[in-house]
Order: structure tokens, then C-alpha cells, then sequence
């Protein structure tokens, strides 16, 4: 089985794999990631700001995204946001939106949902004296977040939150169903291409594994070392 194993096709194709493909998958994981822990961090606190009009819609809103494929909210936002965009805007036919702002628009949504309760977590892991102490010296509810409440959160929260972020890199992938190219969708346009599949798919695989492994064990560092200095 493996003594006709091309791996010269994968050598030849590094460049569009990592130039094209991991770029893509990189950018896509990064740009998500960030609106992700922003918007999570708004919803979480929409959660805890103990204003039903603010709570119940964000609680809505987690338990629906949480409860749904990734993948299906990929297809709804590709093919459904041009006609809600043309409904709001009372244009004559559907909105373009390209297919990366649409992949883009979806994981950050979809991962607000998880990085808020991430978040949500962590506020609540401090103790609520911090809370009294801040609004006791004349802190509004705003300046004792943003001042005292969220660094310490984030701080307690980040392996969490990069631990997330790993399963995004992975979640990327996904974006073949709209024809976007991620690194393994360019690993699988040249194994279609060269008819080599298993030589591209256990190298795609592989390169998953380290950087996965690579990553995780960063996180665990990173882990021990917050442990420490709380």
C-alpha cells in the first residue's frame, strides 16, 4: 500500500499550501477570534447586567447559536444575508456578499456564543467584594468593568479563551462548503489535482496534529504559569 507513496506532489505544492491555504486559515482564525472575545465579552455582560431587557436576548441568543451546526450557520449567513440585506435595504435584488466576509461574519458570531460563556465564567469568578469595593469609591458599572472586573477576567479566562480559539483553527475548515480555500481545502484541490489523496490528506493531517499539539501544550504552560500568579 504505501510503496507508491508520492510525497514529491506534497513538496512541489507547499507553497500554495502554506501561502494560499494556511494564510487563509490563519487570517480567518485570527480576524474571528478577536470579534469573537469582543462581542462575547458584550453578551456576557449583557447576561450578568441583571436588566432582563439585556439578559434574556443574549441568553437567547447563546443557547440558539450553541445548539446549531456550524456548519448550518455557514449556509444560512451565505445564503440568506443578500436577501435579508436587500429586505433591509429595500434594494431591487440581493446584497453581493462575498464569500469570505460571510465565513467571517459567521465563525464570529458563532464563536461569541462560546467565548461569552467563557467570559461570563470568569466575571463570575471574582469575588464580588472587588465589585462593592469599586462602586463604594464611586465607580460607575461600566468603569468597574472595563477597570477592574474585565482585566482580571481575561487574565483568569485566556487559556480558556485560547483553547477556544484552537478548535476555531480546526472549525475553518468548513468553509469548503461556500468554495473557499482554507489549508485543507488547497490540500484537497491538489490531491484531486494529482489524483494523490493519501499522500495529502495524512500530510494535512499532520500538519494539524503539530500545530494543534504544538498550541495545547503552549496553553497548558500558560495555564500553570496564571495558576502561579493567582
Amino acid at each position: 500500500m504505501f510503496t507508491d507513496f508520492d510525497f514529491g506532489v506534497v513538496l512541489s505544492s507547499l507553497p500554495y499550501l502554506f501561502g494560499t491555504g494556511m494564510v487563509f486559515t490563519l487570517t480567518l482564525t485570527a480576524l474571528a477570534a478577536s470579534g469573537g472575545i469582543i462581542l462575547g465579552t458584550i453578551i456576557a455582560m449583557m447576561r450578568l447586567s441583571g436588566i432582563t431587557a439585556l439578559a434574556l436576548p443574549a441568553k437567547i441568543y447563546v443557547n440558539f447559536m450553541r445548539s446549531l451546526p456550524l456548519v448550518l450557520v455557514i449556509f444560512w449567513f451565505y445564503f440568506l444575508v443578500p436577501y435579508i440585506g436587500q429586505w433591509m435595504t429595500g434594494a431591487s435584488r440581493p446584497i453581493s456578499v462575498g464569500a469570505f466576509t460571510s465565513a467571517l461574519v459567521t465563525f464570529t458570531l458563532f464563536e461569541a456564543a462560546f467565548f461569552s460563556e467563557i467570559m461570563r465564567a470568569g466575571i463570575q469568578a471574582i469575588p464580588k467584594g472587588q465589585t462593592a469595593a469599586a462602586q463604594a469609591i464611586g465607580l460607575t458599572y461600566g468603569q468597574t468593568m472595563r477597570t477592574v472586573i474585565l482585566p482580571q477576567a481575561f487574565r483568569n479566562m485566556l487559556p480558556l479563551l485560547l483553547t477556544q480559539t484552537i478548535v476555531l483553527f480546526q472549525d475553518t475548515s468548513l468553509v469548503y462548503v461556500i468554495s473557499l480555500t482554507d489549508f485543507l481545502g488547497a490540500a484537497s484541490k491538489v490531491a484531486q489535482r494529482d489524483g494523490r489523496l493519501v499522500e495529502m490528506y495524512l500530510f494535512a493531517a499532520a500538519v494539524y496534529l503539530v500545530i494543534c499539539i504544538t498550541a495545547s501544550t503552549l496553553v497548558r504552560r500558560l495555564q500553570r504559569r496564571v495558576a502561579i500568579i493567582r
